[in-house]
Formats: C-alpha cells, structure tokens, sequence
C-alpha cells in the first residue's frame, strides 16, 4: 500500500502536478469546415519534397481508396489523393478520386478545380461523359 502510494507520487512529479491538483485539460481546438492539419513534428515529413514519382503517386492513390471504401473517411481520402496528384501531376485517376471525395465532402469549389484538370489531362477518357456532367450539375447547383 505505501509502495502504491510512493509510485503515485513519484508519476505525478514526474507528470510535474503537485498532489490534490487536477490535471491540466488541452485547450478544445476550433472546428472549420476542413479539419485543420496540426504542424507536422518530424521535419524531415513537414519538408516533404514532391518530386516526380510515379510510384508514390500510385501508392498515395491506393492509400485513399482504402479510406474512402473501408473507413468511409473522406477528408483522410481526399487529402491522400491530394498528395498523389503533388508527386504526380499527371494522374488523371487521382484527380477524378479528388473530385469525389471533395463532393462528398459538401466543396463544390475544390471538387470542380479536380473535374477540371482531370478533363484537362484526359478529355476523351472513359469517364469524360461523366464528369462533364458532374461539373455541369455542380455550376447549377443542382
């Protein structure tokens, strides 16, 4: 018992309270639309060079599909689409995923700029048709 007690106090000097003082709560941070994106600790990730890869791309492209389709989360999906398009520009099926994801996430201005420069990379692609009508719906407001 007095063991137990010594561990206690030893744990809440190390955590820096004094005994009978509440924790110190974190302050509530503040809700936008997006959620804000807390600055990164490892430098090394907060410096992150977008060079041309292609593969990283793919796989930045695959790490989203995984969050769309199985956590259903859209703003983790959107903002791994959004990296896939930084390391490869040209990935039409990243932008076209960017749009949907933005879509769903109620930003009609975010997912038509992806509808646009997926239409600009791939005008007469598959999915063409589709997304014209998807921009179209999105001008109206429809």
């Amino acid at each position: 018992m007095l063991s137990q007690m010594l561990l206690g106090l030893v744990l809440l000097a190390y955590q820096g309270q004094k005994p009978g003082e509440l924790k110190k709560e974190r302050p509530q941070a503040t809700t936008s639309d997006k959620e804000a994106v807390p600055p990164e600790e490892d430098t090394e990730i907060a410096n992150e060079d977008f060079s041309f890869n292609p593969l990283q791309s793919k796989h930045e492209l695959e790490r989203g599909e995984f969050y769309e389709k199985t956590k259903k989360n859209f703003r983790a999906a959107a903002n791994r689409y959004i990296r896939a398009t930084k390391f490869n520009d040209g990935n039409s099926e990243a932008w076209l995923k960017l749009g949907e994801a933005e879509e769903k996430l109620h930003d009609t201005k975010a997912a038509a700029d992806a509808y646009k420069k997926y239409l600009d990379i791939e005008p007469q692609g598959k999915k063409a048709a589709d997304v014209k009508k998807r921009l179209d719906k999105l001008k109206t407001g429809a």
